[in-house]
């Protein structure tokens, strides 16, 4: 059953010309306190359940691989398909993803719930179920070959077996980013070529300005879901396109939308997807060798209730040891991730030079995705993959400064002092 939408009240609005908090870099026009405080009121109703269900999948995920809770979960479910050692290692697997998903689903509910209050969901609960089991099955299509491969190489050396499963894990992570355009984001979403028009030709102009070669630019049917704002860059060599939300292309001026498309062509210029899938390989490989280290030692074997690195029941200690690595990896990969949409920022300014529109723009998706524009900087340094509109903001103001021959602290008055 659709869920009714309401939009709970927002502060009252002391004083309209207030900006975004000292030293933020929002100027005065940018941000009323009502805006800002309804951007902070959904951060401050979705996080404790957001955070909440990662912390409850990494509590389940150590406590089923560092006792024998796990083991014994591996073994019972294998011993329905016969119990062989091959049935423990893809029905160990099956279980464990799918606790995983089960425990995920009440959080993401109430993050739904949430979300709904301030407009953001379009969607009714069965197509949100209905995208709850697509992700399961993918999991499951990717989870299950990925432990049999895992396994096969345990059993031919349980001591050595990272060495060529850190070079497998190298390959698959670039051979997934290049099929993932093609093979597992239709599963989610439906996409299109964005309509002939004057807004496409811009586009098409704009990358040919920039030298980039795309292989499509494509609407994708968010609006079945959402009514956030968003737009990408995906996929290699002949997979590469950019791809815009039409929730976007039907509320964002033409402008907006190039300035959006400008810094997804500076992912493209700057090689981040390939960048991105170079580093991800070789922490996939690093991750794997450390893997293999850890599935040596006896004290976390004898925890986890296994013998050795081949014995299905190490699946949920590998699987804790990983989820581990990938929650203290977290912070790094967002740092980076921020530098190169910062990057990716400049870029867009350079290749459009209207700040203006910039500013415009990051506003319109601050707003339409009722973002908290200046959140709390250990929250950001922690989880945020991009930097604050507010540090988007000032760092084009501070980009259009240094082009005119201006401080930087100096702003030029006139129409990028105006509320979109």
């Amino acid at each position: 059953m659709d869920e009714t939408v309401t939009t709970p009240p927002a502060d009252p609005d002391p004083d309209p010309g207030a900006g975004s908090g000292a030293g933020s870099g929002a100027g005065p026009g940018d941000f009323t306190p009502a805006e800002l405080a309804r951007g902070r009121a959904l951060r401050r109703a979705q996080l404790p359940w957001a955070l909440g269900g990662r912390l409850a999948g990494l509590a389940l995920t150590l406590l089923l691989g560092l006792t024998p809770a796990g083991a014994g979960l591996v073994v019972a479910a294998g011993g329905w398909f016969g119990g062989s050692r091959t049935a423990q290692v893809l029905a160990g697997a099956a279980a464990l993803l799918v606790l995983g998903q089960a425990l995920q689903l009440p959080f993401g509910a109430r993050v739904r719930v949430v979300r709904a209050r301030y407009g953001l969901v379009t969607q009714g609960w069965a197509g949100w179920l209905l995208d709850a089991l697509r992700g399961l099955a993918l999991g499951l299509a990717l989870v299950l070959p990925l432990a049999l491969g895992l396994f096969a190489l345990t059993a031919w050396s349980p001591r050595h077996w990272w060495v060529p499963g850190a070079a497998a894990a190298a390959g698959l992570t670039v051979a997934l980013s290049f099929l993932h355009p093609l093979l597992i984001e239709p599963v989610f979403n439906r996409f299109a070529p964005m309509a002939p028009g004057g807004l496409r030709t811009a586009l098409l102009a704009l990358a040919e300005r920039d030298g980039v070669r795309v292989r499509d630019v494509l609407v994708a049917d968010a609006s079945r879901r959402t009514t956030a704002l968003n737009a990408y860059v995906s996929g290699l060599g002949a997979t590469r396109r950019i791809v815009a939300y039409d929730t976007l292309v039907a509320t964002a001026q033409p402008r907006e939308v190039e300035l959006v498309v400008a810094h997804e062509l500076g992912h493209v210029k700057h090689r981040d997807v390939l960048t991105g899938t170079v580093l991800g390989a070789l922490g996939a490989a690093v991750a794997v060798a450390v893997l293999g280290v850890l599935s040596g030692w006896a004290p976390l074997l004898s925890a986890a209730g296994a013998t050795d690195a081949a014995d299905p029941r190490a699946l949920p200690l590998l699987a804790a040891c990983a989820a581990l690595l990938g929650a203290l990896s977290g912070p790094a990969q967002c740092a980076v991730s921020r530098r190169i949409e910062a990057r990716a920022d400049r870029h867009a300014l350079e290749l459009t030079a209207d700040p203006e529109q910039f500013v415009a723009m990051q506003r319109r998706l601050a707003l339409a995705n009722v973002s908290d524009v200046d959140p709390p900087r250990v929250l950001e340094l922690l989880f945020a993959t991009h930097p604050s509109t507010t540090r988007r903001i000032a760092a084009a103001r501070a980009w259009e400064a240094a082009r005119a021959g201006r401080p930087s602290g100096v702003r030029r008055t006139g129409p990028s002092d105006s509320v979109v």
